[in-house]
C-alpha cells in the first residue's frame, strides 16, 4: 500500500486547513489509518485514527476538538480537517495505514506499517 499525503502549506493562525492521504495498491483489504505529526526537535505524535469501517475514531488530547478526520472508502482517502490553527502546530503531518479490520484504534507509530511522506504545515502568527 502506498500512501500519499498533500494539503499542507503556510498558513495563518487561526486558519483552518485540510490534508489529505490517499491510499494506492492493495486497497481491497481493510485498513485502519490515522494522522501523525512530528513537531520541530519532538517525537513524531499520534494526531487521529479512524477505524476501517469509520465507525471507530479516536483523538489525541491535544487535538480534540480542533481537529477531524474522516475517510472516504470509495475513493481510499482520509482526511484531517484542522481548524483554528496556531503556530505550535507547525509540523510536519504524516498519514499512516495499518492493516486491520478491527474497530479499535492505535496510537502507537509502531503499530503502523505503511506510511506517507508527511506534508508540512507551517502556521505563522
Amino acid at each position: 500500500v502506498q500512501l500519499q499525503a498533500s494539503g499542507g502549506g503556510l498558513v495563518q493562525a487561526g486558519d483552518d486547513l485540510r490534508l489529505s492521504c490517499t491510499a494506492s495498491g492493495r486497497t481491497g483489504s481493510y485498513y485502519s489509518m490515522a494522522w501523525f505529526r512530528r513537531l520541530p526537535g519532538k517525537e513524531r505524535e499520534f494526531l487521529a485514527g479512524i477505524s476501517s469501517s469509520g465507525s471507530s475514531i479516536r483523538y489525541a488530547d491535544s487535538v480534540k476538538g480542533r481537529f477531524t478526520i474522516s475517510r472516504d472508502k470509495y475513493s481510499n482517502t482520509v482526511y484531517l480537517d484542522m481548524n483554528s490553527l496556531e503556530p505550535e502546530d507547525t509540523a510536519v503531518y504524516y498519514c499512516a495505514a495499518r492493516s486491520s479490520s478491527s474497530s479499535l484504534v492505535l496510537g502507537a507509530q509502531r503499530e503502523y506499517r505503511y506510511w506517507g511522506q508527511g506534508t508540512l504545515v507551517t502556521v505563522s502568527s
